[in-house]
């Protein structure tokens, strides 16, 4: 009998080739500039929705900035933020489109998230006006009031006057929470201790109970660090010392939230210590906005007024506007209204900052800003 037919192996199967990768989405190529021509730049706030006063106030301090330095070579571009993300990354499209090479805001940190890959993919580089640092990097710079650096700087100067115990008691926000990790960072690195915490509820109604509670931890501290503003601070420092936080016997420090001259209408704030630039800076500037507008300036409309400075400035190269890496984060910085400022290439702003404090007729410098990055000539 004839043996059964060996099986075939099965013919080998060629691999088919990987797939081509995606392409990836066209990325608009703006033309060159025609000479003389101004310098597109966009300008992203909240004009409409709950936030558009202080959109409308910082966009009249940039259209004021653009007056003073750079008339002849920018050429400002607002677009509204006000209804969200969704809104915000379809006006950087459109601005984008539209040329401009320089994006300056959004505003909130929502906003910022939005807008950032699609500048990114432009290669526009933006100015942002959120606190919250995650955001910085990869073409945005932060350029607002950073709460890590306020409270190093007024750590250090209450370590140096001879406070060794610190406490601090937060809004249980992001910027509370932020506040609280800052506050520990900025002890330890002046071998100092941090002997209490405390956390609370934004609900005013509950200030009493929460001065209440943190004194009841004991005051074996020196210094206690509230980083708060406005009604809560007005609310929870009193109540505070009525539970025997005596503010005569321990230092109340505060973070730039404390740039309030309604403060010193609260008894229990005056003479309180915090870090902020000097007001003595920016003072020219809220007197022309109150003459133009007809009221005061919102505190962020110096950050407005200073990033569009920045940009004129920058489009005055001989060669022609340089919003480049190089040039934004110049080692020498800035100079604007709330000081000398630069941009570090994570995206973060560093700035110099005066040690303030709360007096009745306004504060006090304590302690000047520094005026320049560059150290003193010995």
């Amino acid at each position: 009998m004839a043996p059964p037919p060996r099986p075939q192996a099965p013919p080998v199967a060629a691999v088919p080739p990987p797939p081509p990768p995606p392409t990836p989405a066209p990325v608009a190529v703006q033309p060159p500039l025609q000479p003389g021509a101004k310098v597109p730049v966009a300008l992203l706030l909240p004009l409409s929705g709950p936030s558009g006063a202080l959109g409308q106030g910082m966009l009249d301090a940039a259209l004021m900035a653009v007056y003073d330095v750079g008339a002849d070579q920018v050429r400002l571009m607002p677009r509204d933020t006000g209804g969200g993300p969704q809104r915000a990354a379809d006006a950087a499209k459109a601005a984008i489109a539209d040329g401009a090479r320089l994006i300056i805001g959004p505003l909130l940190a929502a906003d910022v998230e939005a807008v950032k890959p699609i500048a990114r993919a432009a290669g526009v580089p933006v100015l942002a006006f959120s606190t919250t640092a995650s955001l910085a990097g990869d073409g945005t710079y932060l350029l607002s009031f950073q709460p890590r650096q306020e409270i190093a700087r007024i750590v250090g100067y209450a370590h140096a006057k001879g406070v060794n115990r610190f406490a601090i008691l937060a809004p249980r926000t992001p910027y509370g929470a932020l506040a609280t990790a800052a506050m520990q960072d900025a002890v330890t690195a002046n071998q100092a201790q941090l002997t209490v915490t405390g956390d609370y509820g934004t609900n005013a109604n509950g200030m009493t109970d929460a001065a209440r509670d943190f004194a009841r931890q004991g005051v074996n501290y020196d210094a206690l660090l509230l980083p708060d503003g406005g009604t809560r601070l007005k609310t929870l420092a009193p109540a505070l010392a009525y539970y025997h936080v005596d503010p005569d016997k321990v230092h109340y420090l505060g973070t730039g939230l404390w740039d309030d001259p309604s403060l010193g209408t609260e008894a229990t704030l005056v003479h309180g210590w915090y870090a902020a630039p000097d007001p003595h800076g920016r003072a020219s500037f809220d007197r022309r906005f109150r003459d133009a507008e007809g009221h005061a300036p919102p505190r962020l409309a110096t950050l407005a007024y200073d990033a569009a400075a920045l940009a004129a400035v920058l489009a005055k190269n001989p060669t022609g506007a340089d919003f480049s890496t190089a040039a934004l984060t110049s080692p020498s910085g800035f100079v604007g209204l709330d000081g000398v400022f630069r941009l570090n290439r994570d995206g973060l702003i560093e700035r110099g900052l005066a040690v303030l404090a709360v007096e009745r007729d306004g504060p006090r410098v304590l302690d000047p800003a520094p005026q320049s990055f560059v150290p003193p000539t010995q």
